[in-house]
């Protein structure tokens, strides 16, 4: 009886060990890339179903995302070096063109088609409108950032000037905005999720808008990396495109349930039902694009949302700023 007993432990650490040891070596030939991504949202769905799934491996690829707040902290941790690709809004890689820089950034992917943040209000609106925030504060954001200059913009399309009609206050870093509308400041803020499911659900908000349905459609959040980098390792950055590809896909074709089901470990402090309503949220905005293939016509609209906020003296060109060898267009 103990003899089967070790011979039973015995296949049993074969059978656990074996296949961990072929996984090990099957992986060690993958190229080690990190990813700084600007924030960490549910928003950025497709990249964590390429991750999860494993998309990036079967392109030959080790991701790390490493989260690096801020689309002026990306941009540097690639320029930099401590990281070879950037997730960020691609504005970004504008200012650095312009600002001179010769290895500049490139943008090769885009994932999100427009902004992915929400207005939410301390008061509850039956019907809201975006007159019901003249005289009020809003929390907006980093200045030059996406979410505030989309702010700024969808409120000069509506009529109204962001200088006189209301307050758009910029002091507050983009993590610590919920806590500062939970304290007492402001009458809206914007948020992106999981956030502003859990300002609802806890009782000190109300979602009332989309600030992407009303920003329309641009590279909200693209890759980018250095234009020395793309240009010394193509089969990379191919791999990489096509990894993210397949995270789209998979979001285009799944449910909200099936979707919140992959990522759920990255989301450890969201209820499965909740990311499922977030996700749901996501979907209905049409958030994300067919392809990674980026518009020269949604790259010239980012372009245009920077002007309105008076941070772009001049326009960056696209055939420099954009590379699409490794995608292909949307039909």
């Amino acid at each position: 009886m103990i003899y089967l007993k070790k011979i039973f432990l015995l296949i049993t650490i074969i059978i656990v060990i074996i296949p961990c040891l072929i996984y090990h070596k099957k992986n060690s030939n993958l190229t080690k890339i990190k990813v700084a991504e600007v924030a960490h949202s549910v928003f950025y769905a497709p990249q964590y179903v390429a991750h999860a799934l494993g998309y990036f491996e079967e392109e030959g690829l080790d991701v790390e995302i490493v989260l690096t707040s801020g689309a002026d902290k990306v941009a540097a941790s690639i320029l930099s070096g401590d990281a070879q690709i950037g997730f960020c809004g691609s504005e970004a890689t504008i200012y650095i063109y312009n600002n001179g820089e010769q290895d500049y950034l490139v943008n090769f992917a885009g994932l999100t088609k427009r902004d992915g943040s929400f207005i939410v209000s301390r008061k509850k609106y039956d019907n809201f409108t975006l007159e019901d925030m003249k005289g009020k504060t809003i929390i907006g954001g980093r200045i030059a950032g996406m979410p505030e200059m989309t702010l700024e913009w969808i409120l000069k399309e509506a009529g109204m000037d962001v200088n006189k009609d209301l307050t758009i206050d910029t002091s507050i870093a983009f993590a610590a905005m919920p806590g500062a509308f939970i304290s007492g400041i402001g009458d809206f803020v914007s948020l992106f999720e999981p956030n502003a499911l859990q300002m609802e659900k806890q009782g000190y908000g109300y979602v009332v808008a989309s600030l992407g349905e009303l920003g329309g459609i641009v590279p909200y959040t693209s890759y980018n990396a250095k234009k020395s980098y793309i240009d010394a390792n193509p089969k990379v950055i191919e791999g990489f495109t096509k990894a993210i590809q397949k995270g789209l896909d998979y979001t285009h074709t799944h449910t909200a349930k099936e979707i919140a089901s992959i990522i759920l470990p990255y989301f450890p402090d969201v209820s499965l039902n909740d990311l499922e309503a977030i996700m749901q949220r996501y979907i209905d905005n049409d958030s994300w694009f067919d392809t990674t293939y980026i518009e020269e016509t949604n790259f010239n609209h980012i372009q245009e949302i920077a002007e309105n906020a008076h941070q772009l003296d001049k326009r960056a060109p696209y055939d420099k700023l954009v590379n699409n060898s490794f995608t292909k267009k949307s039909s």
